[in-house]
Parts: structure tokens; C-alpha cells; sequence
């Protein structure tokens, strides 16, 4: 079934969400905040009038998209109410939109006892409901909501070649995206502009050695990555491959998937695409 009503199962608050009011005590509201998902936004409201710069978000209500990247997001009951694929491409989106070094935070509902569609009490459609585990450091919970700290992966694991040699070699700052099991950012010595690689967080040297999971997960975010670069370089056409074993050139022992967008005139001639590896072969 299609999730097509998330967006009704947004209330209209009279007070300050419970999540934002830990957020707020705690001192965690920084810099430029961005409510993402803000529904009818009276936390926006609220957080406003206690003087914070804030700014909220929602395809729904509030459609207009940020087009600047934030210090702090807040993401409320979001991923309660999508599908898988729905979530991660607002993992996604948040880690798009958030500053390198900033903190995003995800509250999801411990409450819900039977994941799946149900009548709404009040607009009578189907409403979808799930429950969330998300793979980031957990900073409150009681049986009703857990809130969750995120920042990028390329920050938190900057030059620990423990978890990529990645980290060690090229020390990636520019993050470009990121859902569950992997991550993307630009890569050091680009073959054009907005070259990117999409990595699994799961060190294996070669994509071969990928669960059926990890890869499918490694192609939806070339996907997302791939609309973004659309977006903001407009290119003309996309290479996109995977260099698996030193024969083939692989020169880092962690699988990653190349995007490299193409523009016309950027060579005399592109034909044969990624038969260029093999460069006598190109032309056929």
C-alpha cells in the first residue's frame, strides 16, 4: 500500500513539543536551528519567540526548501510515519542540510504497538506507523519517545583509519550524504566537477563482498546522490563504476562506488565510456 498520508498524522500543538523542550533544557539548540518535518510549526513558533534562529521545513505545510545548511536540525516523529525508503531519504536530506561539525537530533516514538497502516482517528485515512532503531548515540528515552544525537560519519571518524582507511589517507571533510549503512562524499582528486564516492560503512575491499542489503543500500543512495548533483552541476551525463581489486585500479581497501557527472566537450571524445579503462578498447 501506497504511504500516501503521512502528513495527517501532524498535530496542531497549543505548546512546545515534548522533544524540543528536552532539546531546549539541555542547551542543544546552537546556531542556526532547522526544524525539519515541522508540521503546522509551533515549535518553530515558540523557539522563536524565546529569540532562537530558527526556520522550519515541511513538504506538507511549510514547502519551501532551506537553501542554506544549518548548525542544529531537529527532526520530530518523522520516521514513525514512513516506509524504509521514505526514511532514508530523509536521513538523507538532513545530513544534507546540516553544517560539517553540527547535530542533528531524531526523536522516535516508543509507544507504538502495532507497526503498520491504521485508520485515523480524526481524518478517517489510512495512516502508516512504524517503529525506528536508528544506528546513533541514543541521549534520552523513556516509553513514549527516544531522542538520538547524529553527525556526519566523515566528522565523528575523522583520521581514525580504523573505520576506513578512508579517514587515514584522503580525510574526507566535504560529506555529501548519508543514510544507515552508508555515506557519500566528494572525492579528494576529482575526475570532474562533483565527483563523488558512495562507501559502506562495513570496511570489505571489494562491492562483491557486500551483503545483498549493504548493496542495495549503496545503490540508493547513488541514486540520491545522483539527484543531487543534478541539481546543483547539472550535468550532462554520469559515469558511474567500482574499481574492485588492484588489477582493476582499485588503489583504497574499501569498496566504494564512483559518480562522476559528465559534461559535453569535457573530452574530444566519450565514446566508449567506461571502456576507457582499458584505453585501446574505448573506441569500437
Amino acid at each position: 500500500m501506497e504511504n500516501l498520508n503521512s502528513h495527517r498524522t501532524a498535530k496542531e500543538r497549543d505548546k512546545m513539543s515534548y522533544p524540543t523542550r528536552i532539546l531546549l533544557e539541555r542547551g542543544l539548540l546552537k546556531g542556526d536551528i532547522l526544524d525539519f518535518g515541522c508540521g503546522f510549526g509551533k515549535d518553530v513558533e515558540e523557539l522563536q519567540e524565546k529569540n532562537l534562529n530558527v526556520e522550519g521545513y515541511d513538504p506538507h505545510y511549510q514547502p519551501e526548501y532551506p537553501e542554506k545548511l544549518f548548525d542544529t536540525v531537529i527532526c520530530h516523529y518523522v520516521l514513525n510515519v514512513l516506509k524504509n525508503q521514505e526514511q532514508a531519504k530523509v536521513l538523507f536530506e538532513v545530513s544534507r542540510l546540516l553544517k560539517f561539525g553540527g547535530k542533528a537530533y531524531f526523536s522516535v516514538r516508543r509507544d507504538i504497538k502495532k507497526p503498520g497502516f491504521r485508520t485515523h482517528f480524526v481524518h478517517k485515512v489510512k495512516t502508516y506507523q512504524t517503529n525506528v532503531l536508528l544506528p546513533f548515540k541514543s541521549i534520552f528515552k523513556n516509553e513514549n519517545v527516544e531522542i538520538y544525537e547524529y553527525q556526519h560519519y566523515c566528522f565523528l571518524n575523522q583520521n581514525n583509519s580504523e573505520v576506513s582507511p578512508f579517514f587515514e589517507k584522503l580525510e574526507p571533510k566535504e560529506q555529501v550524504g548519508e543514510i544507515a549503512s552508508c555515506f557519500a562524499f566528494r572525492d579528494k582528486f576529482p575526475v570532474s566537477k562533483g565527483h563523488s564516492l558512495v562507501i559502506p560503512k562495513r570496511v570489505v575491499p571489494s562491492y562483491f563482498d557486500l551483503s545483498f542489503r549493504e548493496q542495495s543500500a549503496c545503490w540508493f543512495l547513488v541514486n540520491l546522490v545522483k539527484e543531487e548533483l543534478q541539481k546543483t552541476h547539472n550535468p550532462d551525463g554520469f559515469n558511474v563504476g567500482i574499481n574492485s581489486g588492484t588489477a582493476a585500479g582499485q588503489t583504497v581497501p574499501h569498496c566504494h562506488i564512483h559518480i562522476i557527472p559528465r559534461y559535453n566537450g569535457d573530452m574530444e571524445n566519450p565514446r566508449g565510456g567506461v571502456r576507457g579503462v582499458i584505453p585501446e578498447k574505448q573506441s569500437y
